[in-house]
Order: C-alpha cells, then sequence, then structure tokens
C-alpha cells in the first residue's frame, strides 16, 4: 500500500447550477489534475455548499485555486492510501485506526480495475502522522 498525507483544499460554493463547475474549469485551465473532489451542500448554510480538491500543485494552479476561493485547509488533515482492492481492506483499515486511537473526521474511498484508493480526514496534524504510521505497519 502507498499511504502519504495531502494537502486539501477547500471552497464555498453557491448552491446553483454552474458553480463548481467554474471552480473545476478553472483549475484544468491553470493546469491542476485533480485526483479527488468532493462536493456537497453546506445544510447548516442554505444556498451554500462547499468542494474539497486535491492535488493542487505547482504555483500557476496554486494563483488560480486562491482566485476562486480555494485555501488549504489547516483544520482538516487528510491521508491518502492506495493499493490493491481485496474485499474488506477499508475495513480492516479503519479498525487498525480505531486500535490506535486515531479518531476519523471523515473517509471516501473507491475501488477502480482492482485497485482502491482512500482518503481519510482527521482534525490534527499529529492524528495524521499517526495515521501514516498505523497504515504504513500494516
Amino acid at each position: 500500500m502507498k499511504v502519504a498525507r495531502v494537502d486539501t483544499w477547500a471552497a464555498g460554493l453557491k448552491d446553483k447550477p454552474g458553480n463548481l463547475a467554474g471552480k473545476l474549469k478553472a483549475l484544468a485551465g491553470a493546469g491542476a489534475n485533480l485526483e479527488f473532489i468532493i462536493a456537497r451542500r453546506t445544510p447548516e448554510q442554505p444556498g451554500r455548499g462547499v468542494v474539497f480538491v486535491t492535488p493542487i500543485r505547482g504555483a500557476k494552479a496554486a494563483r488560480a485555486a486562491r482566485k476562486e476561493g480555494f485555501k488549504k485547509t489547516t483544520s482538516l488533515h487528510t491521508v491518502r492510501i492506495e493499493g490493491p482492492d481485496r474485499r474488506g481492506v477499508v475495513g480492516r483499515l479503519t479498525a487498525a485506526l480505531a486500535e490506535a486511537g486515531v479518531n476519523l473526521r471523515g473517509l471516501s474511498a473507491a475501488a477502480i480495475g482492482g485497485c482502491f484508493i482512500a482518503h481519510i480526514a482527521v482534525d490534527t496534524g499529529a492524528s495524521a502522522a499517526k495515521a501514516v504510521r498505523v497504515l504504513k505497519g500494516l
């Protein structure tokens, strides 16, 4: 398995057609090759949403991201895990993290073409570092 910390960038969205598409088009136009995108409404703020993306690499992509309202998150720490898709793999990962006392803030995972990729979010840099150590030890 490949396990690494990654920076996640977030931006607010207007809950209307085309807002997300415009932000993603601007990032692509600046050369960003996004691997992971999560967008959702924010029920606590009617008419608003949020989008999370990773990675943003290079000065041009970072400038475009900031122009579109993206900021590198400081309260959300993300660990990316990639490996062969096996039945129950994400369950085993989350069990190992739980046993080590790592509390997850969020998890997204998918399996495609015999591989899986997961992104876990935790609240602190220390928790992210601990998650990396635990997962690399599996």
